[in-house]
């Protein structure tokens, strides 16, 4: 089972070396309009510090090639979708 799981994510382009519990930082532009101290209005993650919560790979149990397959918690109320390529493990 664990090697099916290793095996998906290489194939689906999801950095093996990040996992959950890592702490990232943000090293591109990235704006978002869904952060809740700046609600509708663009804030740049650039230079944010979280915490690795989930890779997503599979919804529903069927493997999927999501978008942004990195979800980072940064606040107690904020997570965003990400790319591996946004992100450096610190």
């Amino acid at each position: 089972m664990a090697v099916e799981i290793l095996v998906e994510q290489e194939k689906l382009g999801v950095n093996v070396a990040m996992k959950v519990g890592d702490r990232v930082r943000v090293k591109e532009s990235v704006v978002v309009y869904h952060h809740p101290e700046h609600r509708g209005q663009g804030f740049d993650l650039k230079g944010s510090d979280g915490e690795i919560v989930a890779i997503v790979t599979q919804w529903q149990g069927r493997p999927v090639s999501a978008n942004l397959p990195i979800l980072v918690q940064f606040s107690k109320r904020f997570k965003a979708h990400l790319r591996e390529n946004e992100l450096e493990i610190i």
